[in-house]
């Protein structure tokens, strides 16, 4: 049987097309029966995260980003395409999580399998997408209430400073200035005081004299004292205490009437006889001054009677 030359051009041609395709998929990195599975993930932000980015599972690389594109309803969202070539089952609920696996490299996507009862993930179902601070985000987290107080530090810095040159004007200034030249009057007064005073204490007689005075008041104060602590003061009392009381039975004698004193406070119509009596001796005092010689006569030759003249001082 003889083949003709059109069917084995046809045969070549399909093995070329079989080749061509093989050696594709294999540049690709992909086996000629494809048995890759791809899932999505969508971020707000993927920090970075790139085509080609490594995928692993515990550690495992199983697969790569292939692209990373916005959502195409969801606005801000972006959803990164996982090809996976391993064919390990994980729930639909585990986690398609962004770190950092160290400070040079960058972005890598790991899948965190959720160990539950959920549904197996099929291939083009979407994983639930986040992103691990890493070490930088923790060291942020940490910094960031640190940097909040030091920005509140120097705003506060700032308001004090800017405080302290609106009150540090010319005119305080100035006061400040003559505030300090009296402060030195006074140190260089305080000084002068006290170099007199290292001189009086060198000298020690003017010191010795005031310190011998002093003594001697305190030592007189001390006699006296012994002197009133000797003293019976209790008999003093005691005695001042009787004559109060007897004077004061006296005043209660005087206001009941009892007694001679007590009869002229008392006693209202020997007060008036008192008083009438001593008007009436004014008078006849008065009549003697006046007319003499009706009481005592003692003219031999029988003269008129002349009145009463005061006599005249000298």
């Amino acid at each position: 049987m003889t083949i003709s030359r059109e069917l084995k051009t046809g045969v070549v041609a399909v093995i070329i097309i079989a080749l061509f395709f093989w050696g594709y998929n294999f540049m690709k990195n992909r086996s000629l029966y494809d048995q890759t599975r791809t899932f999505y993930a969508e971020y707000t932000n993927v920090q970075g995260l790139a085509p080609k980015s490594p995928i692993t599972i515990n550690g495992l690389k199983v697969g790569s980003v292939t692209k990373i594109t916005f959502h195409p309803e969801k606005k801000g969202v972006l959803v990164a395409h996982l090809n996976l070539s391993n064919d390990i089952a994980f729930s639909e609920n585990s986690v398609a999580q962004i770190y950092s696996p160290d400070f040079i490299s960058g972005k890598s996507l790991k899948i965190n399998i959720a160990i539950d009862e959920g549904e197996i993930a099929m291939d083009g179902d979407t994983l639930v997408g986040e992103v691990d601070s890493g070490i930088m985000g923790m060291i942020n987290e940490q910094i960031a209430p640190l940097q909040s107080k030091v920005e509140s530090f120097v705003v506060h810095t700032d308001s004090v400073m800017q405080n302290i040159n609106e009150v540090m004007d010319e005119e305080n200034q100035k006061n400040i200035k003559e505030s300090l030249q009296n402060f030195n009057i006074i140190l260089s007064k305080f000084k002068m005081t006290a170099s007199h005073l290292e001189h009086m204490t060198r000298e020690g007689g003017k010191i010795d004299s005031v310190l011998i005075g002093a003594n001697k008041t305190m030592t007189n104060f001390a006699q006296i004292s012994d002197s009133i602590q000797a003293m019976d003061l209790g008999q003093t009392v005691a005695t001042l205490q009787t004559s109060l009381e007897s004077f004061n039975m006296l005043l209660d004698s005087v206001n009941a009437g009892n007694g001679t004193m007590g009869k002229l406070m008392q006693d209202e119509a020997l007060y008036n006889n008192l008083t009438n009596s001593a008007k009436e001796l004014e008078e006849l005092l008065k009549e003697v001054k006046e007319h003499p010689k009706r009481f005592v006569h003692l003219s031999v030759f029988g003269k008129k009677e002349k009145p009463y003249e005061e006599p005249v001082e000298d």
